[in-house]
């Protein structure tokens, strides 16, 4: 078991897929709890097991990708972020909870307005709290044409490669900078 007060990384594959991870947080305790095709409602049902018990200082969270995907409406991913934050902070009322925004990808831009909108609620409710942080990695992944940028991903079009990962870290360190 990990020493307390370390970051924790969870949500779907996008984060399960981050193999570089300790590399490129080597500056910090970090740990990786992702797993593929989850549902921030996942996260809220595994807290117990997944985020309680390593007490973590930040908590990274990406999902909402699969949500959106699987025909949940911007305001139902948005009341389970609220579930989520609830439940850790119940027991982790300190702990700090970073969302990364939903990634704009090749294989789901149909469904990019909805996840824009899903952002948004998330991005505000993170303005008013401080132990929340949205972190935005939407618009550095859209290219001149307003579209995702074609060279962040594999080849399934949803999952990043390992510049979109670069282009994470660059976004997310900072972020765990600032609460060290």
């Amino acid at each position: 078991m990990p020493a307390p007060g370390g970051i924790l990384f969870i949500g779907s594959s996008s984060i399960r897929r981050w193999t570089s991870l300790k590399n490129d947080f080597a500056d910090f305790q970090v740990l990786n709890r992702g797993f593929g095709g989850s549902h921030i409602a996942d996260s809220v049902h595994f807290a117990k097991r997944i985020v309680h018990p390593y007490k973590p200082r930040q908590i990274v969270l990406y999902a909402g990708d699969n949500d959106v995907a699987a025909g949940k409406s911007p305001e139902t991913v948005f009341a389970d972020f609220q579930q989520f934050v609830k439940v850790v902070h119940k027991e982790l009322p300190k702990s700090r909870i970073s969302f990364i925004a939903i990634k704009p990808s090749l294989s789901r831009w149909r469904l990019s307005g909805k996840m824009a909108k899903t952002n948004a609620l998330v991005r505000d409710a993170c303005t008013k709290d401080e132990r929340l942080d949205y972190i935005d990695i939407w618009q550095p992944m859209l290219g001149g044409n307003h579209k995702p940028k074609p060279d962040l991903f594999v080849r399934d079009g949803l999952h990043i490669n390992d510049k979109g990962y670069s282009l994470w870290t660059t976004l997310v360190k900072p972020r765990l900078t600032e609460y060290r």
